[in-house]
């Protein structure tokens, strides 16, 4: 089944709410809030996406889906949670060791959201296989996190292939979430 989860980054604040209903009347599945610390990734939207989905939450029911990219996960985390998000996701690369994957993923289930692991274009697939039997979605960054204006990395497209594959032949239930900026 296709989920479509719209970010609303470049969302320009005077239209918000009207492009946020006109999301919901469109029927999207899920809004998709990027959020971005100035440090994983060198743009800064935190300010911007917790105003969003303040607006975001009081118009609509439409599930929320948080894409971190951020280095302190767990304060993030606890930033989002409070919104009820359908899905919290952060980045592998953010995480300093197997054992941080495995407590941001309890830590993240504790909150009643579901989980998900991104991994950046450089990031080999196989490095989440252990991950996935615990997690709800794996989302693949088809481009560099944080940087607008990039044209999708066609490798990637093997990547998606390649996880597609191992998720079948291990019999695993998750989803795969793609991501490419503009």
């Amino acid at each position: 089944m296709v989920e479509i989860s719209t970010s609303i980054l470049n969302v320009e604040k005077e239209n918000a709410s009207k492009i946020f209903y006109g999301l919901e009347v469109a029927k999207t599945d899920y809004f998709h809030i990027d959020v971005m610390d100035g440090k994983f990734v060198p743009k800064d939207t935190s300010e911007l996406m917790l105003e969003y989905t303040n607006v975001v939450k009081q118009i609509s029911n439409i599930p929320l889906d948080v894409h971190l990219m951020v280095e302190n996960v767990k304060e993030y985390i606890d930033e989002y949670a409070g919104f009820k998000p359908n899905i919290i996701t952060f980045h592998l690369e953010a995480t300093k060791s197997k054992e941080e994957v495995k407590e941001l993923i309890k830590y993240i289930k504790e909150t009643g959201a579901r989980v998900g692991i991104s991994v950046k274009p450089n990031t080999k697939i196989e490095e989440v296989y252990e991950y996935l039997p615990y997690i709800h979605m794996c989302l693949i960054m088809t481009v560099e996190p944080g940087l607008g204006g990039q044209k999708l990395i066609p490798e990637m497209i093997d990547k998606v292939r390649t996880l597609k594959d191992y998720i079948t032949k291990n019999n695993l239930d998750l989803d795969i979430e793609v991501d490419r900026r503009n």
